[in-house]
């Protein structure tokens, strides 16, 4: 493999790279709403040549690259869809699309997925098995684009399957990786407290489901300071309190909800459990009756211990001017455990931020940005992991 070859063409394709990602910044569409995004993305990639396409949901594309000598299946994958916010960027190339908008980075993803599908296909003389590019739907909108895709058999005979995501919170020049979760489980809650309502001068007369709420919520604080092992990881967060709508009226319910992050289904089952018993424990206290509803989300992406050797061994091999750094986990949720529960998957992270130049925003802010140089990092990575894993062979090396 001529690496120097190849990085030369990274540097070429680059300034591509950044002109889909400001079109698709500028165009941004919803979960399980990318018809536009789909449509560019399939058009884009035809227009290379050489790769088999296919759509397996309405909005998701994927293409297939065979090489000229016998290797592994490796897929690699970018998630398409933006979040319903309002851009305040001030960019350029902001969203056109009032309310909705590129807030985490999956412009990124899915431009730099685009130009490793273009120098793979340019290369493919040098490449070995067969690369299947997945860009997928509905990342940000559970039950999420991946299992879908799995229920589709996209995974069916792929060997390894590698992802990245751009991380604003960490510097440029920094990439993470871990073996293990690397992210969290993201569950919700929804818990409905019915009292008795009356009028507020008279609180004796009912079961007051605000006083009874408003326990619940103290007590839900309480799960992982003592429930939760202080050397495992677990974030119970009451976002939802809603009830009531006059001053002098207590209410007859009052419905609150909330994010679960765990790392691990132990720990995911134990605060499920301690969720229902503190607040059917309270309710009963105050003598109210209650309904709680538990939501299982995304799993935890676990990267796989093997691969993640060899895509450690190519990050401190190919990336010796960036720091490479074992990461903790990262209490955000992703989808792409759908696909590494099917097959030994490695999903690591690359900085994108830059205080120099302004980029502090976090993921999911009307403010987000990421230092566009970390495109070429990803896209560096994306070509380097296809033709690194997809040269041993099934069965050996």
């Amino acid at each position: 493999m001529d690496v120097s070859k190849i990085l030369t063409k990274v540097d070429e394709v680059y300034s591509e790279v950044i002109e889909w990602r400001r079109y698709l910044h500028e165009n941004p569409e919803l979960s399980f709403q990318e018809v536009h995004t789909a449509n560019y993305v399939y058009k884009k990639l035809e227009s290379f040549g050489g790769l088999d396409l296919s759509r397996p949901t309405e909005t998701s594309v994927l293409a297939r690259l065979k090489g000229s000598k016998p290797g592994r299946v490796i897929a690699l994958r970018a998630d398409m869809d933006a979040l319903p916010i309002g851009e305040k960027t001030g960019l350029p190339f902001a969203s056109k699309n009032a309310g909705v908008m590129h807030a985490c980075g999956h412009d990124a993803h899915t431009s730099m997925l685009l130009g490793a599908a273009k120098l793979l296909t340019e290369d493919k003389e040098n490449l070995s098995g067969e690369i299947v590019f997945i860009f997928q739907h509905a990342e940000e909108l559970p039950p999420g684009g991946a299992r879908e895709l799995v229920a589709a058999g996209v995974m069916e005979g792929i060997d390894q399957v590698v992802g990245l995501h751009l991380m604003a919170t960490i510097p440029f020049g920094t990439i993470g990786i871990r073996d293990g979760a690397i992210t969290s489980a993201s569950d919700i809650f929804e818990i409905t407290v019915q009292g008795k309502g009356g009028h507020a001068s008279t609180p004796e007369l009912t079961v007051d489901p605000v006083a009874a709420g408003a326990q619940i919520v103290s007590g839900l604080n309480h799960i992982v300071a003592r429930s939760v092992g202080p050397l495992d990881s677990a974030v119970v967060s009451v976002t939802r309190f809603h009830g009531g709508e006059a001053f002098n009226v207590i209410p007859d319910t009052v419905e609150i909800g909330g994010s679960v992050r765990v790392l691990d289904n132990t720990t995911r089952e134990l605060v499920k459990k301690r969720i229902s018993e503190t607040a059917e424990g309270i309710a009963r206290a105050h003598g109210a009756e209650v309904k709680v509803e538990y939501t299982y989300g995304y799993n935890p992406v676990v990267n796989n211990a093997e691969l993640t050797k060899e895509i450690t061994n190519l990050l401190e091999t190919q990336f010796t001017d960036r720091n490479i750094e074992w990461i903790d986990p990262m209490l955000g949720g992703e989808d792409f455990s759908a696909f590494s529960e099917v097959r030994p998957g490695c999903y690591i992270m690359i900085g994108a931020g830059n205080d120099q130049k302004g980029i502090t925003f976090p993921h999911h802010h009307p403010k987000f940005d990421l230092d566009e140089e970390a495109m070429k990092d990803g896209l560096k990575f994306h070509v380097l992991s296809a033709l690194t894993l997809s040269e041993t062979r099934k069965g050996g090396v």
